[in-house]
């Protein structure tokens, strides 16, 4: 069921997504960046930045090295980032975070090895929201084997974290434009965003 599940989603959903995903974080990325993407997967939305952004360079790492990849990959342990501290101008977690049991340790760790924190994630603000954000994880997602712990922050959590790493928002956008009408109404009104952060240092 997953299967054939996943083989519609990667027909009907995913192509747009990374596409307006791609215009999104390409117009974010800092002239000339050095990107590290968590949790990168086949590298396709890296390969769609870079090609609006040649001046950029992406790496990956992710838990799952997928044989497809399109960009380097490295594996690492879901906590860890295996590279030394000042690596990269930019960290890039693109629906990766709630993927995890603690987003804190990944975004900590974003802290110590890149300046500037890409991210594209959701809003989970109570029960209706979570069942459709579920919806989607399990679509895009149980396919692929990607651990599913469902962990949706609020925008209260999500600020108050961001505060105790010493994160400034520079620009969060909440109208992405991910699916058509009528599906958006359903599924974006108020689900995802993407954000840009700097250190506080």
């Amino acid at each position: 069921m997953a299967g054939i599940v996943g083989s519609l989603h990667q027909t009907l959903v995913f192509g747009r997504r990374v596409r307006v995903l791609s215009d999104q974080l390409a117009a974010l990325i800092p002239p000339a960046a050095r990107i590290l993407d968590v949790g990168c997967g086949d590298g396709t939305l890296d390969v769609l930045i870079t090609r609006q952004r040649p001046d950029v360079s992406i790496v990956g790492v992710d838990v799952l090295v997928r044989p497809n990849g399109r960009i380097p990959v490295q594996s690492f342990d879901g906590a860890n980032i295996p590279y030394p501290d000042a690596s990269f101008d930019a960290v890039m977690f693109v629906d990766v975070l709630h993927h995890t049991p603690d987003p804190h340790l990944l975004l900590r760790e974003a802290t110590r090895v890149g300046k500037m924190i890409l991210i594209k994630d959701h809003f989970g603000e109570n029960f209706f929201s979570d069942i459709r954000l579920r919806f989607m994880d399990w679509v895009g997602n149980a396919h692929h084997g990607v651990a599913l712990p469902y962990n949706y922050w609020s925008r209260r959590q999500w600020s108050a974290a961001f505060g105790q790493l010493g994160l400034k928002t520079i620009e969060m956008r909440m109208s992405l434009g991910l699916y058509p009408a009528p599906a958006s109404w359903i599924f974006e009104r108020g689900l995802h965003f993407v954000a840009r952060l700097q250190r506080g240092d």
